[in-house]
């Protein structure tokens, strides 16, 4: 139903505006009643092959929402109903921002791609808390994608990923550090070394003071080198983090179809879809080897098909998450895929 009707109708308006016609649509089948329950009987699979425990927490399925779509945590129980094993809401801020200019989100139909240069938009992180407080919260496993506001110089930006970490800790269940959105300018400078070391180190800080431990995991950008990865990696094991998320969205654009004018029409912004398939499994296929599979990896980024999911998991991901995939494909790409995990695992 959504290949044939959802998707060609919601296509026919610009991104941005689709996005706010599908959320307005999510909270109607919130209020009808028994609409969540027939969606889960149409969607939801679940099944003890599914199941995956990482971090000490029970994934009732390895699939998850990347950060991004949900950002302000006004949809994630209707995404569950959908079939999804957890939820990434976010990226959070600590101050309420409206993000770059529009338009700034575009699709190429044709790659099977998305370019958006959205610039961590939303509400504001005690406002994405209060919405986490919601009685439909319960039994979700969530995760909070945290930044800096834009107007943040990077010197304070510890600062900014301390109050977002704080606000959501009694709120989710694991925590994604963005450093590496290609969207606000020289965020990804907070990559090195000393930046990182910074950030990583108050939030462990600020952990030790409370008795529910929550998974603190950073999420990297596909355009850094073996050799800058190794560097996050030791970033990671030196504050013992829990994991890593592999990949952000990349500034490149080879192998697209579109044309160098479309594109140069387009702009700056981050790619996803299915050029950085390759890409995406080739850097957890590299995290695994290096780390022999002992560190949590969740896999994210050109997720577009069955196949590609698999991949994924046989390059060595823990958990993985998808995006647009889920916008070129809705939530019939998740069903499949878990089909496709029972039937493999």
């Amino acid at each position: 139903m959504y290949r044939l009707l959802v998707r060609p109708f919601l296509f026919l308006f610009s991104p941005e505006t689709a996005h706010h016609i599908t959320f307005s649509i999510l909270n109607i089948w919130r209020k009808v009643p028994g609409m969540m329950h027939l969606v889960g009987k149409l969607y939801k699979v679940r099944n003890e092959k599914l199941e995956r425990t990482v971090w000490g927490i029970k994934f009732p399925s390895p699939v998850g929402l990347a950060a991004g779509l949900d950002k302000n945590a006004t949809g994630y129980d209707v995404f569950d109903a959908i079939g999804f094993g957890f939820v990434e809401v976010g990226t959070a801020t600590p101050k309420a921002q409206k993000g770059n200019p529009k338009p700034r989100l575009f699709r190429l139909i044709k790659d099977n791609a998305i370019i958006n240069r959205m610039g961590f938009n939303n509400i504001g992180v005690e406002e994405i808390a209060n919405n986490l407080s919601k009685s439909y919260r319960e039994g979700l496993i969530i995760g909070g994608n945290i930044g800096k506001n834009t107007l943040t110089p990077n010197e304070n930006a510890a600062d900014d990923y301390e109050k977002c970490f704080m606000a959501l800790y009694d709120k989710v269940d694991y925590f994604v550090v963005n450093v590496s959105c290609p969207n606000i300018a020289n965020l990804s400078k907070l990559q090195n070394t000393d930046s990182l070391g910074e950030i990583v180190e108050k939030l462990v800080r600020f952990r030790k003071t409370k008795s529910a431990y929550k998974p603190i995991l950073l999420k990297i950008s596909p355009d850094l080198s073996f050799e800058q990865i190794d560097d996050s990696l030791n970033i990671i094991n030196q504050f013992s983090l829990d994991g890593i998320v592999a990949v952000n969205t990349t500034t490149k654009r080879t192998g697209l179809s579109l044309r160098q004018d479309k594109l140069d029409q387009i702009g700056n912004g981050g790619l996803s879809g299915k050029p950085l398939s390759s890409r995406s499994i080739e850097v957890v296929r590299y995290i695994s080897m290096k780390t022999n599979g002992q560190m949590p990896i969740i896999g994210v980024g050109g997720i577009m098909s069955v196949d590609d999911a698999l991949n994924m998991l046989r390059a060595g991901a823990y958990l993985i998450q998808v995006y647009t995939g889920f916008i070129y494909h809705g939530p019939d790409l998740i069903k499949d895929i878990h089909r496709a995990i029972i039937k493999e695992f």
